[in-house]
């Protein structure tokens, strides 16, 4: 999932983040050097989220992905931390799950909100989600404990799935509504199935390939685009692209007035969000599993399509919409 985040603050971080990558094609994120990120945007005080003795005063690197999204769930993160009285530090907008994963278990980042489907398929290698979310939030928190020292706490019931959408205009034009007549399409006239796909979904299990193999079409018979994430949802309203890979959270699939495909055979997996640090960070700061719980409860799916509307569609930062809406929430003041 890659996505890019507008405005100064981000060019800024991109600095950091060009740094990471950079150092990963040498050796790998730990032997950057990179210790910690910038000082936070913006202030905030607690509110409900209150100063917390083993959080007072300490330093903690947050981290996240580089989409809207990720941005967002990186300040909530990093805000209710401060207002628990830690000195964070902002490493938000790595490039890449795997630059992201990797600088936290390097010890470059310190905790991060990720994606238990992302867990199960990209780090942990399996090849078939599980169906409940429940389930397959459990088995992403026990295996990855065990196998790598990684904690998963406090689950959002927001649910961050991939999905194919169309316009009105196409989906009426090809009767397409669902994956599997999508699969008929590409084998019966691939121009007219025309798709465009960002590179890491081109190339994920949990992505393009995977999502062939379970609906019974070759992926490279498909005529497949590859674009920027952010440019897929427009390519796909303006029909440039007769279907484009979406995230069902995003906001512009509504401003846009497209339409989700139905996932009939249930490919996808889920993609709840959780906060995620190496054991040594929970066993030293538990405060954080009880601040966050409440903020991550009230993330539904709802809620956060909300928020990346605001940055995708609105052209609000990042920042600015993650401190608003804890205000709003009561968790945090300014």
């Amino acid at each position: 999932m890659i996505r890019t985040a507008p405005g100064r603050v981000h060019r800024l971080r991109r600095r950091v983040t060009v740094l990471i990558a950079v150092c990963g094609l040498l050796v790998s994120v730990a032997a950057c050097g990179l210790q910690s990120g910038g000082a936070l945007p913006l202030r905030v005080n607690p509110g409900s989220v209150t100063v917390q003795p083993d959080l007072d005063g300490q330093t903690i690197t947050v981290g996240s992905k580089d989409f809207t999204e990720q941005v967002i769930l990186g300040y909530i993160l990093a805000f209710v931390l401060s207002a628990g009285g830690a000195d964070v530090r902002d490493l938000t907008n790595i490039q890449g799950s795997n630059s992201a994963r990797d600088a936290m278990l390097a010890g470059q980042v310190d905790t991060t909100i990720e994606y238990t489907g992302t867990g199960w398929i990209n780090y942990l290698g399996h090849e078939k989600p599980i169906s409940d979310a429940t389930q397959q939030f459990d088995a992403v928190r026990d295996e990855d404990l065990a196998k790598n020292g990684v904690v998963w706490i406090d689950p959002a019931p927001m649910d961050n799935t991939y999905a194919l959408a169309v316009n009105q205009a196409n989906m009426e034009k090809t009767g397409v509504k669902t994956l599997s007549q999508y699969a008929a399409l590409v084998k019966s006239d691939p121009a007219a199935a025309s798709t465009c796909l960002e590179t890491e979904f081109r190339s994920r299990q949990d992505g393009f390939p995977g999502m062939a193999a379970k609906y019974g079409f070759d992926p490279a018979a498909a005529h497949t685009q590859i674009l920027q994430t952010g440019i897929i949802y427009q390519a796909t309203a303006n029909g440039n692209c007769a279907f484009g890979e979406v995230f069902t959270t995003d906001g512009r699939i509504k401003a846009l007035n497209l339409t989700v495909l139905e996932d009939d055979k249930q490919f996808f997996p889920h993609y709840n969000a959780a906060v995620n640090m190496r054991k040594e960070v929970a066993e030293k700061y538990p405060s954080i599993a009880r601040l966050m719980k409440p903020v991550m409860d009230d993330l539904t799916s709802d809620e956060i399509t909300e928020l990346n509307r605001q940055v995708d569609v609105g052209g609000e930062e990042p920042a600015d919409v993650a401190r608003d809406w804890l205000k709003k929430k009561g968790f945090v003041t300014y």
